[in-house]
C-alpha cells in the first residue's frame, strides 16, 4: 500500500516525463569544464561533441531519459563556491543534447548545486534537476551540505520553472548521516515529499554501489512519491529493483569496463536492456 501523501498529491513524475513506469535514465557524465580542476583549456565544441556522441549511444540503445552532469568536476566545490562559468557550460551542453536525443533530460550540477541546476534547466528546456540533499543536512566529501529546498524553491517559482521536477536523494551516498541518525530513513523519505520534491531517490555508498532492497523498501514506505534507484543498478538486480521502484538513473555498469569515467558501450547497454524488457514484461 502506497505511503498516505504529507504534501498535496501530484500526478507520477515518472508516468508524466518518461510517458511510463519501470523507466530508465542514462547519465552523461561530462568531460572536465572550464573552472573545474582537471579542466586543461580543452574546446567547449568537443566537450559537447562527447556529451552528444554519449546521448546517441543511450538514445539508439532505448533509455527513456538522460541526465546532464559535471561529473568530470572532481574534486566537487560546494554550491555557494559553484562560479558562473559551471551554470553556463552546462545550459548549453544541455541544450545540445535535449535537442539532438528529442528525450526528455534532467540537470545534475554537482555538488548540490540546486540554484545552479534549476537555472541550467530553465536555460535549456531541462525537464528535471537531481539534488542531491533537498532537505535535513550531512556530512558529505566537500563538508557539512544542508538541504537547499526553501531557497531553491523559491529561487524556481521566481524563474516561472515550476514545471522543472525536483528528483530528490534520501540518504544520498558519498556521505554521513550522523546529523539525522536519529531519524528513519522512511522519516527522511518524508521529509522529502513534505519540502515539495516530485521524485525520491535510493542510492548506496558512492558511485557504483547498489542501494540494498531494505533502504529501497523503507524509502517507497515512507513516501507517496515515485521512486527512483540511483546507482549500481545492473542486469542482475534490474528486476529486484523494478519490483519496488518506478525507475533506474543507471551508468557505471553501461560503461566500457563497467568505469564510469569511459565512454558508454552499446553491447553492456543492450544486456543491460534485455533485462529491463525481461522486468517489464
Amino acid at each position: 500500500m502506497a505511503a498516505k501523501p504529507v504534501f498535496r498529491s501530484k500526478p507520477n513524475a515518472v508516468q508524466a516525463l518518461f510517458g511510463r513506469r519501470r523507466a530508465v535514465i542514462g547519465v552523461i557524465h561530462s568531460r572536465p569544464l572550464p573552472g573545474s580542476p582537471d579542466y586543461d583549456g580543452e574546446d567547449m565544441e568537443d566537450i559537447i561533441g562527447f556529451a552528444l556522441a554519449e546521448a546517441e549511444r543511450y538514445r539508439a540503445g532505448g533509455v527513456d531519459g538522460l541526465i546532464v552532469e559535471n561529473h568530470g568536476d572532481i574534486p566537487f566545490a560546494k554550491p555557494e563556491r559553484l562560479g558562473p562559468e559551471t551554470a553556463a557550460c552546462m545550459a548549453v551542453m544541455t541544450r545540445a543534447v535535449r535537442q539532438s536525443s528529442g528525450l526528455p533530460v534532467g540537470v545534475n550540477v554537482l555538488a548540490n548545486g540546486a540554484i545552479s541546476a534549476l537555472a541550467v534547466a530553465k536555460a535549456a528546456g531541462a525537464a528535471f534537476v537531481r539534488v542531491n540533499q533537498w532537505a535535513n543536512a550531512y556530512v558529505a566529501n566537500e563538508g557539512i551540505i544542508e538541504g537547499p529546498a526553501g531557497e531553491a524553491a523559491r529561487y524556481r517559482a521566481w524563474l516561472r520553472a515550476r514545471n522543472v521536477r525536483i528528483f530528490a536523494d534520501v540518504h544520498v551516498k558519498h556521505g554521513a548521516h550522523a546529523i539525522v541518525a536519529d531519524r528513519a530513513i522512511d522519516e527522511m523519505a518524508r521529509d522529502a515529499e513534505f519540502f515539495d520534491a516530485d521524485v525520491a531517490i535510493a542510492t548506496g555508498q558512492r558511485t557504483g554501489d547498489a542501494a540494498t532492497m531494505d533502504e529501497l523498501r523503507h524509502i517507497a514506505q515512507g513516501t507517496s512519491l515515485p521512486v527512483v534507484v540511483g546507482s549500481g543498478v545492473n542486469p542482475d538486480n534490474v528486476g529486484d529493483i523494478f519490483s519496488v521502484a518506478d525507475g533506474v538513473i543507471v551508468a557505471s555498469w553501461l560503461k566500457v569496463d563497467g568505469v564510469w569515467w569511459n565512454q558508454v558501450d552499446p553491447d553492456r547497454l543492450s544486456v543491460f536492456m534485455q533485462a529491463v524488457e525481461r522486468a517489464r514484461g
